[in-house]
């Protein structure tokens, strides 16, 4: 079991297999994209089954695969079949656009990979590609529709953007409300290679959920994990729910239980914080995986207590990177 400083238990590994991405959603990065690293700098499909096998033997028990988009990696598949193989591992989840799971879909049912989060900032075409910067929006709507009726546990996570979509709120609300679906509303975080910064947000997740109370003013909360990220809610007549992720404002790091790896092996225990290990390097040296071991649990012991204080260790440049070369 992996404990902390804080004494939080750590078993969730956001585990990306990518930098690159399809899209160029403005609030991720330029449009002309960023430098990704070369292949020779991520970890290989055997080194990302290594560490997770470390970590799972050391009390990890969900692994989420993340990007950049994980389904631009051609060989996403393989890691996939070796995680659905280990037994401690109680839940496997993808992060995803979901303009390329089409062909994957079958396989992932057969491999009981069921819980697919859905990046979609927009129910509306025009806002859809004005944000993205790519015309995807059929083969997104499209997919996602075929991943909930197929029976897989969908979240749509909906990133709120001043002067750029707030109006889609209520109607990806409506247009949800028929299907057993959760719709999530994040805060925006200023992680989009350096063309925008800010201090200050106005769509915090108070002000998401008193637009969403003018017009559904009964709206329930409901009982949420300890270590949820998003604080939830039901809407009399809806057969999904929605949520809120107070990811800016950062009010649950008191119950974080998350780690993250990127593509090139940075360790990284807190979004907002400075990496503090390189697993590709300690691998690709002699005794890898005992000294990878070695590394996470040092690692773990000096986690900072909240994002803010993360934050701290390099305010200066904490948010000149891209969400997609952090790890989604």
């Amino acid at each position: 079991m992996l404990i902390d400083n804080h004494g939080r238990t750590i078993n969730y590994l956001r585990l990306a297999v990518t930098d690159r991405c399809n899209l160029r959603c403005n609030y991720c990065m330029p449009s002309e994209g960023i430098d990704f690293a070369r292949n020779d700098k991520l970890l290989s499909i055997d080194e990302l089954v290594q560490v997770s096998k470390i970590m799972v033997s050391q009390g990890i028990d969900k692994i989420r695969i993340t990007g950049g988009e994980p389904f631009v990696r051609k060989d996403l598949m393989v890691l996939l079949r070796e995680l659905s193989q280990m037994q401690a591992l109680h839940d496997i989840s993808v992060t995803t656009n979901a303009t390329l799971i089409g062909p994957y879909i079958d396989e992932l049912k057969q491999l009981g990979i069921k819980n697919i989060n859905v990046s979609l900032d927009s129910i509306n075409r025009e806002t859809f590609e004005r944000i993205t910067r790519r015309k995807q929006f059929d083969t997104v709507h499209d997919n996602l529709i075929r991943l909930i009726t197929e029976g897989f546990n969908v979240r749509i996570n909906f990133i709120v953007l001043e002067g750029q979509n707030e109006q889609d709120i209520i109607p990806i609300l409506e247009v949800m409300k028929h299907y057993n679906v959760s719709v999530r509303f994040l805060e925006e975080m200023p992680f989009n290679g350096g063309s925008k910064n800010f201090g200050f947000i106005k769509w915090n997740y108070h002000a998401i959920l008193e637009h969403i109370r003018k017009t559904y003013p009964n709206y329930k909360k409901l009982e949420s994990p300890k270590t949820s990220t998003s604080i939830n809610y039901k809407i009399e007549g809806h057969k999904g729910t929605f949520g809120v992720i107070p990811s800016f404002s950062r009010t649950f790091c008191g119950s974080c239980n998350r780690l993250r790896v990127t593509a090139t092996g940075d360790m990284i225990t807190c979004l907002y914080g400075k990496p503090k290990a390189n697993l590709r390097d300690i691998l690709r040296a002699s005794n890898g995986a005992e000294n990878v071991s070695k590394a996470i649990l040092e690692v773990i012991g000096k986690r900072a207590k909240t994002g803010f204080e993360a934050q701290k260790e390099h305010a200066q440049t904490v948010f000149n990177n891209s969400m997609t070369s952090i790890g989604g």
